[in-house]
């Protein structure tokens, strides 16, 4: 085996490995010899098969696999013996021109992570922004929560529905008089104007009583859900059986029994504590932002230009989901297209953050203990399908990038306590929108381009509406999706996700680079 370093520049390498059909062939007979005794073939006893005829039963097989083995190990000498750090998956080649009996010359690129300057934690100094669950806080998300749980009462049976009121309706739709599937149903609570039903069926109930029964005429909308009722005209015989007014939200002890609880006071004590929760957590945002940014402001080196690339891919995408949705997408792209350049500094940033924090938590010994890890597998694997689940968590398992992506925003949550834990912090008492203020001036200041628009962004005002539902379609009481067999992992990314604690890049499958297309790169 023969290595070549083709090029040594900044963070990129190359080299030429050239693997000898000699040592291909030993590969291959040591492989016979081990596999031999324990080939069945008929005419003969198990293991007393001919070395001959097994490499002649399984050649092809043993070949790939021999030149499998010689990449992969060729792969891993290179990295150990130039004591490299990829910091992505490495690129390889197999020449075109390589056949089986001959030499094997393959092309091996990568970037490599940076020498990271040894970061000092510290003198570092926060502010620490609180805000109190008060009473009135309290009072007025215990007023707000009550009004979420609408109830309605029966009204006297001479009342008339109206805007907001809830019927209680048998029905029968047909098509050219002719009853269709799911078109039928009794004992529906429709609220009027919800929206729930198709355009113009709720408005027909506005003014009816209990006991009427009305013949609702409406036009299915072109993308409805269902094929053959998209664009037809329909009939529904209902029958109103009850009108129902809302009740006044009130927040008191029977509300909050018939909730499964105590009391009120056991509502209030839960509700204050999701406040403080959520306080707590825009109060860490806050200052998680204000440490990133000494961080920042302290060092600058060198980052790889592909995370750089791939950081820099996901803000575009997001940004192109948001242009889609602008009153004027044309014009949205071309204002990210001018501000482009300062869009890729803010991949730089994050992906210097990223290495930053990574090796700020490799030398204070912080870390991601089995037992986390675990939990995080577990609680990953909740998104899927029962039956996935353990697919997911093989996968997860199996593949160490997948891994360490699932890992890195709670390594670099402990990253952050840790940095917590050294700075000198100073407390503040502040107001919830004042602390929502600074956060929002954090936003504007590291996405920059974003901040320079002289309005907010209006969303366009004709967007496709969801297809509405049949009346048996909207009374179905349906299971949340389910998410699709766990393939690949979840590529979950929180905001300032800075790539913290990536593991060395998993190096290629040798089966992949050995691939039987010339130059296929993997």
């Amino acid at each position: 085996m023969q290595i070549v370093e083709t090029l040594n520049e900044g963070l990129k390498r190359a080299y030429e490995i050239t693997i000898t059909a000699k040592d291909i062939e030993s590969r291959v007979e040591a492989e016979v010899q081990k596999l031999a005794p324990q080939v069945n073939m008929p005419g003969f006893r198990k293991g007393k098969v001919p070395a001959n005829l097994v490499r002649k039963m399984h050649n092809d097989a043993l070949m790939q696999d021999a030149l499998t083995s010689s990449i992969q190990e060729s792969i891993d000498k290179t990295i150990t013996d130039n004591k490299l750090r990829p910091a992505m998956q490495p690129n390889v080649n197999l020449d075109e021109g390589y056949e089986p009996g001959k030499d094997a010359n393959v092309k091996l690129d990568m970037e490599i992570l940076p020498e990271v300057p040894t970061p000092s934690v510290e003198g570092l100094k926060l502010e620490r922004l609180q805000v109190e669950a008060d009473k009135k806080t309290v009072d007025e998300s215990l007023q707000k929560f009550a009004e979420s749980q609408k109830q309605f009462e029966t009204a006297p049976k001479s009342y008339k529905a109206q805007i907001g009121d809830q019927c209680l309706i048998d029905f029968e739709g047909k098509v050219d008089g002719v009853p269709f599937e799911g078109g039928k149903g009794e004992g529906m609570a429709i609220e009027l104007g919800s929206g729930r039903l198709i355009p113009g069926f709720e408005d027909q109930l506005i003014g009816k009583k209990a006991n009427d029964e009305v013949l609702v005429k409406v036009t299915f909308p072109d993308d409805y859900n269902v094929e053959d009722l998209k664009g037809k005209d329909a009939t529904f015989d209902v029958v109103i059986g009850e009108v129902q007014k809302p009740k006044k939200a009130k927040a008191d002890d029977e509300m909050a029994k018939s909730m499964g609880l105590e009391g009120i006071d056991q509502l209030t004590e839960l509700l204050k504590g999701q406040i403080e929760q959520e306080l707590n957590g825009l109060t860490r945002t806050h200052m998680k932002r204000k440490l990133l940014d000494q961080l920042a402001a302290s060092h600058d080196f060198e980052v790889p230009p592909g995370m750089v690339e791939a950081e820099f891919s996901q803000i575009w995408q997001q940004l192109e989901q948001e242009a889609a949705q602008e009153e004027d997408p044309e014009a949205a792209k071309k204002e990210m297209e001018d501000e482009k350049d300062e869009y890729r500094d803010i991949a730089v940033r994050r992906v210097r953050l990223g290495l930053l924090l990574s090796e700020i938590g490799q030398a204070n010994g912080v870390e991601v203990s089995q037992q986390e890890m675990g939990m995080l597998i577990q609680q990953a694997a909740q998104q899927y399908r029962p039956e996935d689940r353990d697919r997911f968590v093989q996968y997860i398992q199996q593949d160490q990038m997948a891994a360490a992506q699932l890992r890195a925003p709670l390594y670099e949550d402990k990253v952050v306590d840790f940095l917590f834990d050294k700075a000198e912090i100073t407390d503040r008492k502040v107001t919830r929108e004042e602390l929502e203020a600074a956060i929002e001036a954090e936003d504007e200041a590291e996405t920059k381009p974003a901040a320079k628009k002289k309005a907010p962004a209006k969303k366009a005002a004709a967007k496709k509406p969801a297809a509405k539902k049949t009346p048996a379609k909207a009374a179905e009481e349906k299971a949340p999706a389910k998410k699709a067999a766990a393939k690949k992992a979840p590529a979950k990314k929180a905001p300032e996700k800075a790539a913290a604690e990536k593991a060395p890049a998993k190096k290629p499958t040798a089966k992949k680079a050995a691939a039987k297309k010339p130059a296929a790169k993997k």
